[in-house]
């Protein structure tokens, strides 16, 4: 079950323009609970939003949060990979989802206790990846 589904659908993203990530990966495998939707998005889908929803656009990082949903144009050490993590998303009841591989290298990159955790569960899940 993907966590705050219909909030998210009702942003109404065009499709091919964002993907889901962090959290989301694990929430929607049944991992574990998320408490938020993160989500990157193409450039020319974020400059809409931020036009959209100047009063959501949140600074450090740099964001826009709407309700349980947060929007992301960055996305630390994988910024550079925006447009393919968001190309190669694989679709989960209809919603893309960045694969899983980039998730795990970005957890490895933060090595925060939750990371830590969550690394275990997706190894275990998906063997060693």
């Amino acid at each position: 079950m993907i966590p705050f589904k219909e909030e998210l659908l009702r942003l109404n993203l065009p499709h091919g323009q964002y993907a889901l990530f962090g959290s989301a990966q694990l929430a929607v495998r049944n991992l574990r609970p998320s408490k938020d939707l993160d989500i990157i998005v193409r450039p020319e889908l974020w400059s809409e939003l931020t036009k959209n929803y100047p009063q959501h656009v949140k600074q450090e990082p740099t964001r826009i949060h709407i309700g349980n949903i947060e929007i992301f144009h960055t996305w630390q050490n994988l910024s550079d990979k925006i447009t393919e993590m968001i190309a190669s998303a694989e679709l989960i009841e209809g919603l893309p989802f960045v694969r899983i591989e980039y998730v795990l290298e970005w957890k490895k990159f933060r090595q925060q206790p939750k990371d830590i955790a969550d690394i275990a569960l997706i190894q275990s899940y998906h063997g060693k990846l």
